[in-house]
């Protein structure tokens, strides 16, 4: 037998699973938990550089963005990056 096909991770059936199954499968709490800290972290600083855009456009200058690059970032959902 195939090193490769015996060495794979099977479903219930026998058959191989894909490989995003594999994935999805091996998240720990720790991980999962990590993620919503990013997620939490983007919508986080998303929000604060609306309001300094709306409250003190100058900063924005000084951080060295463009009005388009503040609305691009503001515009992504928190799971983009």
């Amino acid at each position: 037998m195939n090193d490769t096909l015996a060495s794979a991770p099977h479903q219930a059936g026998g058959t191989p699973l894909e490989p995003t199954e594999i994935l999805r499968r091996n998240y720990s709490l720790a991980s999962l938990r990590s993620i919503i800290a990013a997620w939490d972290e983007r919508k986080r600083f998303r929000w604060e550089l609306e309001q300094m855009s709306k409250d003190n456009p100058h900063l924005i200058d000084d951080i060295g963005l463009t009005r388009r690059q503040v609305e691009t970032e503001i515009a992504k959902p928190f799971w983009r990056r």
